[in-house]
């Protein structure tokens, strides 16, 4: 969720680079930039930005997994010695 006091302008933000770089790094909070007062980018750091990555990528798989059983269970499913003649066949 975005800090409500973590909004700054893009011309503030580019007279203190440096300082507020290492705020968001430190606090590990994005900071909104503004243009004429109306939000216009999200500058964050990049381990953060990574921890967002990776849970939305496993938020993604877990996801998948729930469809492939949900699939299974309707009986949709394609057995494995099937799905495994079928690639032997193609590659």
């Amino acid at each position: 969720m975005l800090d409500l006091g973590e909004i700054r302008s893009v011309t503030k933000f580019q007279r203190n680079t440096k300082m507020y770089l290492g705020h968001i790094k430190k606090s590990r909070k994005p900071l909104v930039l503004t243009v004429n007062g109306r939000a216009e980018a999200v500058v964050q750091s990049a381990a953060s930005y990574q921890a967002i990555l990776d849970r939305l990528e496993e938020a993604e798989t877990l996801a998948a997994v729930r469809t492939g059983i949900q699939q299974v269970r309707a009986g949709r499913g394609i057995p494995i010695d099937k799905v495994e003649r079928q690639l032997r066949k193609k590659h």
